[in-house]
């Protein structure tokens, strides 16, 4: 488990190396008029720190599949709990949750080699 609070320069950073810069990541004056208020971050940013959190543990691993879904926004400033929890040898459970409300950003399981 660990904590992570993200930043704008993150999201900026993610658009800029996976080619999506939709607004809604990257442009805090177009993401106000949203229902959101605000940038919101990638699913995939999101995801990528979990999979860090992984392979911290299982270096040599391979990534073979995941399943995701991203129920609730994550927000700059959001403080973050990122979980990786073993299910068999080789599928994790996958959870990242907003603490200020318990709010599930990501869950999902990922399966590796």
């Amino acid at each position: 488990m660990r904590e992570w609070i993200p930043t704008q320069e993150e999201f900026d950073l993610f658009a800029d190396i996976s080619g999506d810069d939709n607004p809604i990541h990257v442009d805090p004056a177009f993401s106000a008029r949203t229902r959101f208020g605000r940038t919101v971050s990638h699913g995939m940013l999101i995801y990528g720190k979990l999979w860090g959190l992984l392979t911290a543990t299982y270096p040599d691993c391979r990534h073979v599949d995941q399943t995701l879904m991203f129920p609730n926004p994550c927000f700059v400033g959001d403080r973050v709990r990122l979980e990786v929890r073993r299910i068999d040898a080789s599928t994790f459970g996958v959870e990242a949750t907003r603490l200020s409300d318990d709010a599930v950003l990501l869950t999902g399981k990922t399966t590796i080699a």
